[in-house]
């Protein structure tokens, strides 16, 4: 029995809390608590309907950070890391660097340099208890991604699909290939570095050394399987059949993938084909979609957009859009080529071409309007322009496609041997050019029981991997940029967890899309980094303060995200 009491003690009242119970068979006070005087009494209860303000508040990411964590638990992302690359006796293992990168890469990447800054404004603080500054310094990042080889990144990257795969039941029914370039800043004569190479760039970045990055990803979360970093000078015909004979042997140890490859289906970009990379196709008797340029075919080429063999798509998704199928002898053997027409595709190329014919008729205007000036004596400085410099002038002007068909340029010796240009718009072969290559796709394809318009569809597919790899060159939510790292080993790392991170995007987009919420992945990011960890301060006795955590408020679509993921709602208090 609990009970207040109340002593009286020169003639004051003081108030304790007591319990009683038997004690060999007598009632006896087991224990009391003072509770103090009526006038502290009364000072407590008016404290209480005064709330006590917190001395200041820090602010944290929490959504974010929380799922994107829970995903390199659920696949043990540290644990496969340390498996391959010995763990350090203190401080944090390789595998924890690694997750702690893809996490960054994923979130808002930041350079080694600056990942603490990052780190302590997010609730990771409370995941690794003791880790600070240096540990997480860019020295310490460098120790440790020198314990990884390149070996080493696809094995992990390997374990970490195959166990992956089954788990999740990945769809692999479509599969898409292609392959990206990144520019760098590595010094010409840096001999460290022989992954970076000069070669075409797809940013037009062509006089930076460049570091060749190739997918293989899924049309089910749009989900990387297979990546590989490579030289920069290697073209994506050459590198295609080595990335496709390693994608090959790892779904082959894949248990659950191994029944799926008859039904995959591999999408990739005209820019792979070669007669030795569909042997190689053949060979593995494998589904594929691709296209081919139209100068590949011939007459083909040359079908007009009213030819009378196009039949209309009647899948509602494919509105506007034509084809017909025929069997051409293509790479060696006699393969399913099927000619699209898209009203869209017409109108968005019509619309380039014009962008492109105004340029060049603008550069052109220049020239001339220089020759004349010179011829005039309004311009005398300078060298003066010949007629082979003039014509190399103008062919600079017209290196856009089709636009040297259709701008006729004509130059001539004039008055004082100054150059004379003239030129105009071919209408006819404008006309040409607009009823014969705009609004066409060729599309090749071993897929014979599938109709034109799934073919279409799984072409069309493509834009998937287009989409990653925008995503990955976003300079402000991608993970490849920045990327400083001048050796061979350094940047094999890199690769690997800007892709974990990409599977992490995917992982969490796929999970959403599951459950119904079709929203895209800049909004699932965009809505999760909204969801921040509120700490306030307190006051405490002595010089030890107390805090209280809550979350910030959350949106209807915030508290559904954070229901499908698994992400904590309620708020922690620590001291």
């Amino acid at each position: 029995m609990e009970r207040l009491e109340i002593k009286r003690v020169k003639g004051k009242s003081y108030f304790y809390y007591s319990k009683w119970g038997k004690v060999d068979g007598k009632c006896r006070r087991l224990w009391q608590r003072y509770l103090g005087t009526p006038e502290a009494l009364l000072e407590a209860v008016k404290k209480q309907k005064t709330p006590q303000e917190p001395l200041y508040a820090e602010v944290f990411q929490y959504g974010l950070p929380v799922v994107l964590w829970k995903e390199c638990q659920r696949w043990q992302i540290v644990d496969k890391v340390n498996q391959v690359c010995k763990k350090r006796e203190q401080g944090l293992s390789v595998g924890e660097y690694i997750s702690i990168a893809a996490i960054n890469r994923a979130i808002s990447a930041v350079s080694k340099s600056g990942i603490w800054e990052w780190f302590s404004q997010t609730s990771l603080l409370r995941q690794f208890p003791g880790i600070n500054a240096d540990v997480l310094s860019s020295q310490q990042f460098w120790n440790h991604m020198e314990k990884i080889t390149a070996d080493d990144c696809k094995k992990i990257w390997e374990d970490l699909i195959n166990d992956l795969m089954p788990k999740e039941n990945i769809d692999l029914s479509s599969v898409s290939y292609d392959g990206t370039n990144f520019y760098t800043y590595i010094d010409t004569f840096n001999a460290r570095c022989s992954l970076a190479k000069r070669g075409r760039n797809k940013q037009g970045r062509n006089k930076l050394r460049q570091i060749n990055y190739a997918l293989f990803c899924t049309a089910d979360g749009h989900l990387p399987l297979l990546y590989d970093v490579y030289e920069g000078n290697c073209n994506d015909v050459t590198h295609f059949p080595i990335a496709l004979e390693r994608f090959q042997k790892m779904l082959s140890q894949n248990v659950q993938s191994r029944g799926l490859q008859e039904k995959m289906t591999i999408v990739f970009d005209k820019g792979n084909n070669a007669k030795v990379n569909f042997d190689l196709i053949d060979s593995h008797n494998l589904f594929y979609v691709t296209s081919i340029k139209s100068d590949e075919q011939g007459k083909l080429g040359l079908v007009s957009n009213d030819d009378p063999r196009f039949e209309p798509c009647t899948d509602g998704n494919l509105e506007g859009t034509k084809s017909f199928r025929i069997k051409s002898h293509v790479f060696g053997k006699e393969r399913t080529v099927i000619v699209t027409y898209s009203n869209n595709l017409y109108h968005r190329q019509w619309l380039t071409l014009q962008a492109d014919i105004k340029k060049a008729l603008s550069e052109l205007s220049l020239i001339q309007q220089n020759l004349e000036d010179r011829r005039n004596g309004i311009i005398k400085l300078g060298v003066k322009p010949t007629l082979a410099s003039v014509n190399k002038r103008c062919q600079e002007a017209l290196t856009r496609q089709y636009i040297k068909e259709i701008i006729v340029v004509t130059t001539s010796v004039g008055d004082k041997e100054i150059p004379c240009l003239e030129f105009e718009i071919n209408q006819q072969k404008l006309q040409e050019i607009s009823d014969i290559h705009l609004g066409k796709n060729i599309i090749l394809t071993n897929r014979d029981g599938w109709n034109d318009c799934q073919v279409i569809t799984a072409y069309r597919g493509q834009y998937i991997i287009e989409d990653v790899f925008k995503e990955v060159k976003d300079r402000d939510h991608g993970s490849w940029w920045p990327q400083y790292h001048w050796t061979d080993s350094k940047i094999h790392v890199h690769g690997l967890y800007c892709t974990i991170a990409l599977l992490l995007r995917g992982l969490i987009w796929r999970r959403t899309q599951q459950a119904g919420i079709k929203i895209s992945m800049d909004r699932i990011l965009t809505e999760l980094d909204n969801i921040r960890e509120v700490v306030n301060i307190y006051q405490g006795k002595g010089k030890v303060n107390h805090a209280q955590t809550i979350l910030t408020k959350r949106s209807e679509i915030q508290e559904r995200l954070m229901d499908v993921l698994g992400i904590p709602k309620t708020s922690q208090s620590t001291s």
